[in-house]
């Protein structure tokens, strides 16, 4: 698509709800908005039955009133469509529009998402609202663009309503043509699976043993339920383009069973997505050694990144959260807002609105801070977002349409993670060895990407990054493997974990020797494996000749032999019956390398192998950091701007080996030089 997150200047805007509060608070709320330096506005994603009170009747005095004032003060306009809280009347009159469970209970009125995709009424309804929107607010000069629905895939991403039984029918029949190819490709001849009627194949349903369908189906659904998702937002996509064609679309999220690549490149202009980093603090696990907290979103955020390089936050946590019936997560500290709202922008934010303008007073978000407290009055807060609301006003010219600069990719593909769900043999550790792939780097700031691996991924989308990491791709097919080789033959250095290439894109084993796809660039084979559970206790690995070299085996260990001679082993398992047996091994492969790690990574691991590979910041010249600050670097052809986000409550130093300014103070900065609690700072 070809409409920027933003152009000129960033836009820095809040989450506002006009039809919770009386009419005679909107001036005074716009006024302050404006005040506090924001442009813009989201408004009306959760409205339906304001629009529509009853089938076919539709109204737009509130929200005219509404824009119309937003519009005076100088504040653009974001509409969202409606579409997830469908309202009262409808869900009455057309139940078949309704989700329902895997045991087949139906999900009622009462909150919101509790809708199908597949209900040809439902999408009849929306595409209805959806239309009457646009050609009322396509030409209004106050609106600037459209976010479709709201969150896809939030709050439940499976589906088992008739609508969707045969959605999912009509889908495999046009994958698979016969029943024999579907057959072959969900393995049914095992237990007597076997389908000889289309009418016999449904999404998976209860089994005996709770949960457990046939994985192969499961996959499949998993496929299924992300296409059919973007099929429910392209007619609301389409009709906007058709009707409102100078302004742009998106949508917020980043949930499940949801190839969000493939629905930003078809349907959005840029993706956008919402940004709680105290997500990453509440559910860290108590065991994790030393565990990166709220700073650990940045991999989130670079997730977002491979999905749109420049996106937009339409909800940035702006409060404490919690939800219904709990608080959950404490108060941002001062200054923990701002650098919240910088670390989405150094990962590529051009727009940012925060959630929200104030918190709500009924609902099920009472306690889901805003800006502003119920009482509506000053607060540290607001303060807060208006200093950044200042800084952006001249800071934001220069930053956005800059894109950030790595050498580093983590590798995922959607197909691992939905087969990773189901099978616990590999799912887990991709996003344990993501995590600690993530926390090494960060620590030697070293910025990365996260770069999905699809069907239209080519060489040139590889050859920029110098080490691309795929900790457990246990799915792989012979053409990615092929794709993999030519990064590696031209000079690229390529880390494998343990559980790699041994699965088809069916999900079934190759009658291959591990790791399978990946054997002929790892020049090993995997001669035994284990989990390390119940009576088998950790073991280590000892790199080189070292005896004190030590790093945990951790989760799962796989034993390798060595079959080629560019072989080089880099570390050995030092205990239980397979002590000194290969456990890390490096491939010379035409100008490159390619690791084989035979266990679940940990940070110490990928240490010993950003060692051994003598790779350093990209700042390492100019600047010394110390490990609580985050570097990220966002460039263009004319500059470039390296943002430092100190994630500690204390001070610390940086040192600077060359004079720089920062964009935020116009501060000339030289030598050691304080960064503040929560500080940051943006240099050139």
């Amino acid at each position: 698509m070809s409409k920027a997150a933003a152009n000129e200047r960033f836009e820095l805007g809040v989450c506002y709800y006009p039809e919770h509060w009386p009419e005679e608070l909107w001036a005074d709320d716009y006024r302050r908005m404006v005040e506090t330096g924001f442009t813009i506005v989201r408004l009306a994603e959760f409205a339906w039955s304001i629009f529509e009170p009853e089938e076919g009747v539709f109204q737009f005095e509130l929200f005219d009133k509404a824009i119309d004032l937003a519009h005076s003060y100088g504040l653009k306009v974001i509409l969202g469509t409606p579409t997830a809280t469908p309202p009262a009347w409808l869900t009455e009159r057309y139940p078949e529009v309704l989700n329902v469970t895997n045991e087949g209970v139906t999900l009622q009125h009462g909150m919101r998402r509790h809708y199908n995709y597949s209900s040809p009424k439902y999408r009849e309804l929306c595409a209805a609202i959806t239309r009457q929107l646009a050609l009322h607010y396509g030409n209004h000069p106050g609106v600037a663009g459209w976010q479709i629905d709201n969150e896809l895939n939030c709050e439940i991403n499976v589906f088992y309503s008739e609508s969707d039984h045969l959605a999912f029918r009509e889908w495999v029949q046009a994958k698979y043509k016969t029943l024999d190819q579907l057959n072959d490709a969900w393995g049914t001849v095992f237990w007597n699976q076997t389908y000889t009627s289309w009418s016999q194949v449904f999404l998976p349903r209860p089994t005996p043993t709770p949960k457990q369908p046939n994985p192969h189906q499961a996959l499949d659904e998993k496929r299924f339920i992300s296409d059919n998702t973007i099929s429910f937002a392209k007619i609301q996509a389409d009709i906007i383009r058709e009707l409102a064609p100078s302004q742009w679309v998106t949508t917020n999220g980043l949930f499940g069973h949801l190839d969000s690549h493939e629905l930003n490149e078809k349907l959005l202009d840029f993706f956008s997505y919402d940004s709680y980093p105290q997500f990453a603090s509440i559910h860290t696990d108590p065991g994790e050694t030393e565990p990166l907290m709220d700073r650990s979103w940045s991999l989130s955020l670079s997730a977002v990144r491979s999905i749109s390089p420049n996106f937009c936050i339409m909800e940035q946590q702006s409060g404490p959260g919690g939800w219904v019936n709990r608080m959950n997560m404490p108060s941002p500290k001062p200054g923990q807002m701002r650098l919240w709202t910088y670390q989405s922008i150094a990962h590529g934010a051009d727009k940012l609105l925060y959630f929200r303008w104030r918190t709500a007073t009924m609902g099920h978000e009472i306690y889901w801070h805003g800006l502003n407290d119920y009482h509506n009055q000053p607060n540290r807060r607001v303060r807060e977002a208006a200093q950044i609301g200042r800084e952006l006003a001249e800071a934001g010219k220069h930053i956005t349409g800059t894109r950030n600069q790595a050498g580093v990719a983590i590798l995922r593909d959607y197909d691992n993670e939905w087969d990773g769900e189901y099978d616990v043999w590999h799912g887990p550790f991709m996003w344990q060895s993501n995590k600690e792939w993530f926390k090494a780097l960060q620590k030697r700031h070293i910025p990365n990407d996260v770069l999905y691996i699809r069907s239209k991924t080519t060489l040139e989308d590889l050859i920029p990054y110098q080490v691309l990491i795929y900790p457990h791709p246990a799915i792989m097919s012979d053409e990615t493997a092929g794709l993999l080789d030519q990064y590696v033959q031209q000079g690229g250095t390529l880390i494998f974990g343990c559980r790699t290439g041994y699965k088809d894109t069916r999900g079934q084993c190759y009658m291959r020797p591990f790791p399978g796809a990946a054997r002929d660039l790892c020049g090993i084979t995997v001669e035994e494996f284990t989990m390390v559970q119940g009576t088998r206790l950790p073991t280590s690995i000892r790199w080189g000749n070292d005896p004190e070299a030590l790093t945990g085996a951790d989760a799962f260990n796989d034993i390798l032999h060595v079959e080629e001679d560019t072989v080089e082993v880099m570390g050995t398992y030092a205990s239980d019956y397979y002590a000194g047996k290969p456990a890390v091994t490096r491939n010379r492969r035409g100008k490159g390398e390619v690791w084989y790690y035979g266990a679940v990574f940990n940070a110490e691991a990928a240490h010993k192998i950003l060692d051994s590979l003598n790779l350093s910041s990209p700042a390492a010249e100019w600047l010394e950091l110390p490990p609580e600050v985050e570097l990220q670097i966002r460039k263009n052809d004319k500059s470039g701007y390296a943002f430092l986000l100190n994630y500690s409550e204390e001070a610390v130093t940086i040192t600077l080996k060359e004079p720089k300014t920062d964009l935020l103070t116009a501060e000339s900065l030289s030598g050691s030089c304080k960064l503040e609690g929560f500080g940051v700072r943006v240099l050139y």
